[in-house]
């Protein structure tokens, strides 16, 4: 093993980085051109296909099967011309990642050939087999009907050979076994909610969309040292490792030069995201060794989460060609920065107009205030659920830790939108206002476009941030699915929108000016979130003890946070809004539990294979050699000599005897706590005490197998080592 491990090094030091291969023409002249989009829509579809689609896509209205036949037969006339064999229903399950079963264009013809067919019946609707997917119980497993249904919303494009067609996937009863189908109603509910705020400030609005900026942070291995550690390639992160003498203290790594063999392949995924239109506009360093970033240009939230599950296929898979392996996992290291994946949401409306973003005027800056302040309400009210929405086995070592927000959800949103929440909580707005009252409070809220966009610092420390025109949802793992977060987020939206309007049309109600509804529905909502909002040190033992005595929730086990899901009043929530049903919302805990148990479940046998087959072997075979040392030291020194000579070998002897021997018993106590665990039939009671009884032992084993790195010899020791793995290019 030890052998392996040097062989992987050798291998990694003699790399030559990868040949480029430039795009001849500009980015703008091959972007998209794998996208059957709007103008290819308009070159291979009818007049009535082309507008059919573009009216599902804008109203949500429905394609009829006429319509749909023509659609198919351009799309599949665009896909041959661009080399495409088969076609794909493209989805997102319950899984960690997407799922896709391709198909042949080709049907039997009448002379026993073959010819090229595609329908629209084929393009609306497949039947994948259902019966692997996680479903938490909303289906059995006998029950295999399963359907994939077309999201005209989000366009298909040719991914190397095959057409693929992003859908929704849903059983046999109706049921969402997906992400992309609560997302899209979740969608739907707040577009609804917010167009009717709107019509407050402006009768033009009639649809509000969701934005989403993604940021995608990740760790890049050289594949040889990857293979090398069967932890990586099993878990997606390290078991065990000491602290590299050197990793990211000197934040020298930060926005520093990329290595010519990142650069090349970050090269090579940016022409691959280009062709398929996803918009990717940043690349850097991040703050740990080996760490990097990636982020598109902002689009519609839907989209821009199927971009992003597409993008971390296309790493990976381009990855292989230049010898690497990327890590998505949030903490694939201890004790450096983890990975995240920074979620910049926002409302537009088909105006053009940014909901969070300041006008240029009183009434346009009261309409971003209400947004704001009802955001705030949101998150204030649904910590717990926004918690539960990004708290799963991976990201709980992240948060909290190494530039990760802490667990407590706050609101970060600079001085100047707090200096004016502050003016319009002191406001005398539960009365008819004087005009100079009135007056006074909207020239004070007109002056925001002059202050805020420039003067706010960020805030790393925040999970919840106003960054100038959006809000930033930190806590987001690396390697979620950004729908989980988005569901809750505009649910809780969507559901705040709807009584913040019923709340000002009762105040209207009683002859007061609409204005001054909004002013005295406003003023309530601040004063009651107030204590969500934090413009200070998340990170700081103060904040904790503070954030207690405000009433903020900070559950940090993931079981305890997914039950939040389920409390009765969320429950209703969901189902009221439409977005999740109690069977489904059910099922999807029932499934996060059951991933929450299989990982710890997977690391811990991971760890305790590693532990007795190579780390103890090669320990002991250490601890012998040092035996056979001090035996010829007795045969050729004195007495005295000897306990002068042997005195610290002895030590290392024991020593390495009681690591050795501490992580036979370990192993022993956890494999017996699996065995307690496992026989437990409630999944959620089974995910605590998982979570309780067998995950400490990952740390507790790991201690032992760090303090044999620093002592067992370099040459005998069988795994690469975080100097190796973060440093050697």
């Amino acid at each position: 093993m030890a052998q392996f491990r040097f062989n992987a090094l050798r291998e990694v030091l003699n790399r030559e980085p990868a040949a480029f291969v430039r795009e001849e023409n500009l980015i703008s002249d091959y972007y998209g051109m794998m996208v059957f989009d709007q103008a290819k829509m308009k070159k291979y579809l009818s007049r009535e296909a082309y507008k059919a689609v573009t009216d599902a896509i804008e109203n949500g209205t429905t394609i009829d099967r006429k319509m749909a036949d023509q659609v198919a037969q351009g799309m599949k006339a665009w896909a041959l011309e661009n080399g495409a064999t088969h076609y794909t229903h493209w989805f997102h399950p319950l899984t960690e990642g997407t799922a896709e079963k391709h198909d042949a264009f080709i049907i039997h013809s009448a002379d026993g050939g073959v010819i090229e067919a595609f329908s629209g019946k084929i393009l609306a609707q497949q039947e994948p087999d259902a019966s692997s997917f996680p479903s938490g119980g909303i289906r059995q497993t006998f029950e295999a009907r399963g359907y994939t249904a077309w999201d005209p919303t989000s366009p298909a494009f040719i991914s190397e050979t095959t057409l693929t067609i992003p859908t929704i996937f849903i059983s046999y009863t109706g049921d969402a076994l997906d992400f992309k189908t609560p997302l899209l109603r979740a969608l739907s509910a707040v577009d609804k909610a917010a167009t009717e705020v709107c019509q407050y400030f402006d009768k033009n609005v009639t649809s509000v969309r969701t934005n989403l900026g993604w940021e995608q942070e990740y760790f890049v291995i050289d594949e040889a040292l990857y293979m090398a550690r069967p932890d990586l390639v099993l878990t997606g992160r390290t078991l065990m490792g000491h602290a590299s003498s050197k990793d990211q203290q000197l934040d020298d790594h930060y926005f520093s030069s990329i290595p010519t063999r990142v650069n090349r392949y970050m090269q090579d995924v940016e022409n691959e995201a280009y062709k398929l239109g996803i918009p990717i506009k940043t690349r850097h360093n991040e703050v740990a060794p080996n760490q990097f970033e990636v982020a598109p240009i902002f689009e519609e939230a839907n989209l821009a989460n199927d971009h992003n599950q597409l993008m971390m296929d296309i790493m990976q898979k381009i990855a292989r060609r230049h010898k690497f392996r990327i890590l998505f996992h949030e903490k694939p290291f201890a004790g450096i920065n983890g990975s995240g994946k920074h979620n910049n949401w926002s409302l537009s409306t088909n105006t053009g107009v940014n909901l969070c973003s300041p006008g240029k005027n009183p009434k346009s800056n009261l309409q971003f205030l209400t947004f704001v302040v009802n955001t705030l309400k949101a998150v204030y009210d649904h910590q717990d659920l926004l918690r539960a929405s990004i708290l799963n086995a991976s990201n709980s070592h992240r948060l909290g830790a190494h530039e990760a927000p802490p667990s407590i959800l706050s609101v970060f949103l600079g001085t100047e939108v707090s200096k004016m929440l502050d003016l319009m909580e002191e406001a005398v707005v539960d009365r008819k206002m004087t005009p100079d009252e009135k007056t006074a409070l909207k020239l004070n809220i007109g002056r925001i476009p002059e202050i805020i966009l420039d003067s706010t610092d960020r805030n790393r420390t925040s999970p919840f941030a106003f960054t100038g025109n959006r809000f930033e949802f930190r806590a987001v793992g690396s390697s979620a699915n950004n729908a989980s977060a988005l569901i809750v987020l505009n649910t809780v939206v969507a559901n705040q929108l709807i009584s913040f309007k019923k709340a000002v049309d009762k105040i209207i109600e009683k002859g007061i000016k609409k204005d001054e509804a909004i002013f005295q529905t406003l003023k309530d909502l601040i004063i009651e979130s107030k204590p969500i909002r934090f413009n200070g040190d998340g990170y700081s033992v103060e904040w904790v003890e503070e954030a207690k005595k405000r009433g903020l929730t900070n559950i940090t086990n993931v079981p305890d946070s997914l039950a939040s899901y389920l409390r009765p009043e969320n429950i209703a929530l969901f189902n009221k809004m439409g977005v999740l049903n109690e069977s489904e919302l059910h099922g999807r805990v029932e499934v996060e539990y059951e991933k929450f148990v299989m990982k710890i479940q997977i690391e811990a046998r991971v760890l305790g294979d590693i532990a007795i087959n190579h780390i103890v072997p090669t320990a002991v075979e250490y601890q012998t050699m040092l035996l056979e040392n001090v035996k010829n030291l007795k045969e050729v020194f004195s007495a005295e000599e000897f306990e002068s000579l042997a005195g610290a070998r002895k030590n290392l002897i024991r020593e390495i005897g009681e690591h050795v021997s501490a992580i036979k018993a370990l192993r022993k106590e956890m494999i017996d706590a699996r065995k307690v665990a496992n026989i437990i039939t409630d999944i959620k009671q089974k995910a605590s005490v998982y979570d309780t009884s067998v995950r400490p032992y990952l740390d507790k084993i790991r201690y032992h197998i760090d303090k044999l790195e620093l002592i067992v010899d370099n040459e005998k020791w069988p795994l690469p080592k975080y100097r190796e793995l973060l440093f050697v290019r």
